[in-house]
């Protein structure tokens, strides 16, 4: 007896158990909401993704703006720089072609008063190899 009765205990407690499962509960939320209701909600919600939208676009021109406006002074700046880069090396190198110039007229100088004594000498030798 005493198992017969645990055994409807335990049919009893599964058939409320099956029950408690069965039953579907109604989201009120949703059965409250009419159709006026999930249009206004939705017209809601495109207002709200067009705003967002338009801010992210506001941002993303400002952010193009300003990186423009940077790339733009570092164009700048590097012009200036080359610039006075190649107007240094040009007075670098005309003074560079300056020393050149008067390094290789002193050496013509030079030369040529060689020569000049070298030809006085030479007339001299000739001269006294002609009185012998």
């Amino acid at each position: 007896m005493k198992k017969q009765i645990l055994t409807l205990a335990v049919i009893a407690l599964l058939a409320f158990a099956v029950q408690s499962c069965e039953k579907k509960e109604n989201k009120p939320a949703e059965d409250e909401l009419t159709l006026g209701n999930k249009v206004d909600s939705l017209t809601t919600d495109i207002k709200e993704v067009k705003d967002t939208a338009v801010s992210k676009a506001e941002n993303a021109a400002t952010k193009a703006k300003d990186a423009t406006e940077t790339a733009a002074q570092d164009v700048k700046d590097a012009t200036k720089k080359a610039a006075n880069d190649v107007e240094n090396a040009a007075k670098k190198t005309a003074t560079d072609v300056k020393d050149a110039t008067k390094k290789g007229a002193e050496k013509v100088e030079n030369a040529a008063k060689a020569a000049k004594d070298g030809t006085v000498k030479t007339a001299k030798d000739v001269d006294a190899a002609l009185k012998k």
